[in-house]
């Protein structure tokens, strides 16, 4: 594969880590009726269940995603392999992936898990680009 297009694999990982929020916003309020779209926080707020998981799952991808995104861009600044950066990139969105499935379905411990692996993705992308400008 290209070089460059390599790089497209990374520039998608940031676009779907910065449309998962979104999905677990759907996901909350997805097919129910009385969602109130004049007050959509307060209503997320009063949900319980699964729609009160995705909505939490929704919360932490947002706090995932900028700590994700520096990451990338401070690896690709630094001048990590190309390979690795998307082999991490897009292992921490497979985890992603997963943990909002493990987060909706009610599973904390292998949410836990996972959300430990993706966070060790992101180490990664940092540790990268600390051995590129030490180098």
């Amino acid at each position: 594969m290209k070089l460059e297009n390599q790089y497209g694999l990374v520039v998608l990982a940031l676009l779907v880590a910065g449309v998962l929020p979104l999905v677990c916003a759907a996901i909350a309020k997805w097919g129910f009726r009385s969602y109130d779209n004049s007050n959509p926080r307060a209503w997320l707020a009063g949900q319980e269940g699964f729609r009160a998981r995705a909505n939490a799952a929704q919360l932490n991808s947002l706090e995932a995603f900028p700590f994700f995104a520096v990451g990338v861009l401070l690896a690709i600044w630094a001048g990590t392999e190309v390979g690795l950066l998307v082999r991490l990139s897009w292992f921490f969105i497979a985890c992603r992936v997963a943990y909002i499935c493990c987060y909706v379905t009610d599973k904390a411990t292998l949410r836990s898990l996972i959300w430990a692996l993706g966070f060790s993705s992101v180490i990664g992308l940092y540790i990268a680009a600390f051995q590129g400008v030490s180098a």
